[in-house]
């Protein structure tokens, strides 16, 4: 089939290392962590503090990490659910449309994907970040590498991009759906687990300080003009998952995971809140994660080794892990709508 009128797709995750080997992770973090839209203070202070501490000192344990969840035929388990939503989308969406998977750290990388992209001539490309919700450590990085290799070509497609898709409907009824593949009655409390963000980077996304953030919490924040806010964006996804099961606000929390050095981050810590459901005596907990659509280290090891082990400690019986979206047909039906700039 001829490209002309071709229009392409590209799908950009997180990223993961190309090996469970600690040279092969210490280059990912490295590369993670020198972004300055992840670690936003000055260059130098930022090369100190990555090279000289935390991807030294971190990579010999994330290596070891990764070794456990590492398959030698698919490799990480991001890695694997990310081709097959590449694959089954390509599927989906049939030969009018080149889909494209990148990740935003290591391989196979924006700058690669791009440049197997321009050689199509595609009349369009559609660049969907791979993250519920917006923040510029994520989101916004992605947007900001695409327009920067991109305004190098010679000619330029139309571009766009999902900034975020924190309440879509097939998203969320995914969610719902492998929720109900765990007996929900049987839970005492149920968790929604994002992942964390230094509190200053929430102030950025308003330079302007006109953002009137309501008198009554983040809970209750469903205005358009806090539409980047992120934290904004984990409390309008979990009430979203919440309506499709039916929960009352009491029966789940929300809270912040994988905190990174010591300054402030968005509250509270899922390792406090999972301390204090211990101490009102609560027993078995499910957990969603829905910053992630595709389990990852920070699903499988963090909750379902790390907390599920802390909150045993602590007194509790069971800490049960939702699926992520990964494979799900429906899932893929919501990345194939997102493609084509539909509502679902």
């Amino acid at each position: 089939m001829s490209n002309k009128g071709k229009k392409g797709i590209l799908l950009v995750q997180l990223g993961t290392p190309d090996s469970p080997t600690t040279p092969d992770v210490k280059r990912y973090l490295t590369e993670f962590l020198m972004d300055p839209r992840v670690i936003d203070i000055p260059y130098f202070q930022r090369t100190l503090l990555v090279k000289g501490i935390i991807a030294r000192t971190r990579a010999p344990k994330s290596a070891k990490v990764y070794e456990t969840i590492w398959d030698k035929e698919t490799g990480s388990p991001l890695m694997h659910y990310s081709i097959l939503q590449r694959n089954l989308l390509q599927e989906a969406l049939g030969e009018e449309y080149h889909v494209e998977l990148a990740m935003r750290y290591q391989n196979p990388s924006i700058e690669a994907a791009l440049k197997n992209m321009e050689g199509l001539f595609l009349e369009s490309i559609r660049v969907i970040p791979l993250f519920p919700q917006y923040a510029s450590a994520t989101s916004g990085s992605v947007i900001d590498r695409v327009m920067e290799l991109i305004r190098k070509w010679n000619y330029l497609p139309e571009i766009s991009f999902v900034s975020n898709f924190c309440t879509d409907d097939l998203m969320a009824e995914t969610y719902a759906d492998h929720a109900r593949r765990h007996d929900l009655e049987s839970f005492d409390h149920f968790v929604f687990s994002y992942h964390g963000l230094p509190v200053r980077q929430l102030g950025k996304v308003d330079p302007t300080g006109q953002l009137k953030c309501p008198e009554s919490g983040c809970d209750s924040c469903k205005t358009t003009v806090n539409s980047y806010c992120y934290l904004s964006q984990c409390y309008a996804t979990t009430r979203t998952i919440a309506a499709k099961l039916g929960l009352k606000k009491e029966q789940y929390s929300l809270c912040f995971q994988s905190r990174l050095g010591k300054e402030p981050w968005i509250q509270p810590y899922t390792s406090d809140l999972l301390h204090d459901l211990a101490a009102k005596g609560y027993k078995k907990l499910l957990i969603f994660s829905p910053a992630f659509v595709a389990d990852c280290i920070e699903t499988i090891d963090e909750i379902g080794v790390e907390y599920a082990n802390e909150f045993k400690h602590l007194g509790g019986e069971e800490v049960c892990l939702v699926e992520s979206l990964n494979d799900d047909p429906k899932w893929i039906e919501s990345l194939k709508q997102l493609a084509l700039n539909a509502k679902n």
